[in-house]
């Protein structure tokens, strides 16, 4: 099978698209984060997109199924380190709260690595998916609030960031609860 498939494409097309981000959040005005946002949710919708694709067109690949995460954690993580250090009359995000978020996806990339090297297949969970979401909508809200003061903007960034948090802890814990069934 192609590695060079649309689907893998759309995961290669995200990793790439992070260091544009990165360096259009660099030196922020309006309308470089503006233009960062739309990076970001045109990025964040290949996420949903390729794996779409990938199924549809029986082009699921192994190249893909280790691209598709690791572009995933790579725009997220870049995005919440981004938002730790941006300067702002508020703080956007919370370091710690960027910490624990990372902490949870190399803590669940590393279980669902050992898992695959003895056999054990653990699924994404519905609660790991609409973490994603809660990630992607706070990304957005906050850089968006960050350039246009829109008090609403931080509420919704705000709110979906503990959304976030709270999903990721909570799917994590379903994790390792799954490989310790699995392993007992």
């Amino acid at each position: 099978m192609n590695m060079f498939n649309i689907p893998n494409l759309l995961s290669i097309s995200r990793i790439l698209s992070v260091p544009i981000f990165i360096v259009l959040l660099l030196n922020p005005d309006i309308v470089r984060v503006l233009t960062a946002v739309g990076i970001f949710f045109l990025a964040s919708a290949t996420d949903w997109l390729d794996g779409y694709l990938a199924r549809k067109w029986g082009q699921v690949t192994k190249i893909g199924k280790l691209l598709d995460p690791i572009a995933d954690k790579i725009l997220i993580m870049s995005a919440l380190v981004i938002l730790v250090g941006m300067r702002s009359d508020v703080v956007l995000v919370p370091a710690w709260m960027a910490i624990v978020i990372i902490g949870r996806e190399f803590a669940v990339t590393g279980l669902r690595s050992i898992a695959s090297s003895e056999g054990i297949v653990i699924a994404a969970e519905t609660w790991g998916k609409g973490k994603v979401v809660a990630q992607v909508t706070a990304v957005i809200a906050l850089l968006l609030f960050s350039c246009l003061h829109d008090a609403w903007l931080l509420i919704v960034g705000t709110a979906a960031l503990w959304i976030a948090l709270i999903l990721s802890l909570y799917s994590a814990a379903l994790y390792f609860k799954t490989y310790w069934n699995k392993v007992n």
